[in-house]
């Protein structure tokens, strides 16, 4: 038999947990006590629930109870208090893991970012797709500009004067009979007893805005 085995069987399962519990210094449920220690000293899980019960109720150990786990820890008055210099090393080794952990975090923010853009990259074959289409649409503008410059019908720039000229002209007569048509008929409508909507419709007169006809841009 090991000697695990043998401190088992003889009664030392309390003792082995005490002296877990001082040296991890951390609290454990019986689970987790069992967990850890049922390789190396071959405890039944039963055996670990009793001897945490037993050293919780000798006062050897401090037992907490959150709804229906208990959690045990050593009992810190028990243990003895560390020096000037343990305080100063433990300070030191927070410092150094305060600091470790910050660069992880900020390690993982970067490969968080890294990861964000490459998921929302298109990937290879994406890619390969995305060029054989634009390659299409510049094959096909690359033949319609070819029919544009070999066609003969071309707007010479002065025919392209003119018909400007002509459209600022249209435009300007538009809004000057319109205008005049606006004006006339509100000289009509002061003596006219009915609405406006009214006398349109009684007269027959249809506007631009009800056929949805508005002044062309200029070009």
């Amino acid at each position: 038999m090991s000697k695990g085995r043998e401190a088992a069987a003889g009664g030392g399962a309390t003792a082995v947990l005490l002296r877990y519990l001082r040296e991890q210094n951390r609290p454990y449920s019986a689970q987790d006590a069992f967990g850890n220690l049922q390789r190396e000293h071959g405890l039944g899980k039963a055996a670990v629930v009793k001897a945490l019960e037993q050293l919780a109720q000798q006062g050897r150990v401090r037992e907490k109870v959150y709804g229906k786990q208990k959690i045990y820890f050593a009992d810190q008055e028990q243990l003895p208090a560390a020096s000037d210099a343990e305080l100063r090393e433990l300070d030191g080794e927070i410092a150094a893991r305060s600091a470790q952990l910050q660069a992880l975090q900020q390690s993982c923010r970067h490969m968080e970012a890294e990861l964000k853009d490459l998921n929302s990259s298109m990937t290879t074959p994406e890619i390969g797709r995305e060029i054989e289409a634009l390659k299409k649409d510049c094959a096909s503008f690359t033949e319609k500009l070819e029919r544009i410059k070999s066609a003969t019908n071309h707007v010479t720039p002065e025919e392209k004067e003119k018909v400007c000229r002509e459209q600022q002209l249209y435009r300007r007569e538009w809004r000057r009979r319109k205008r005049m048509a606006t004006e006339l008929l509100d000289a009509i409508l002061e003596g006219y007893p009915k609405s406006k909507k009214q006398f349109f419709e009684e007269v027959g007169i249809e506007t631009d805005e009800d056929h949805g006809v508005v002044l062309p841009a200029a070009v």
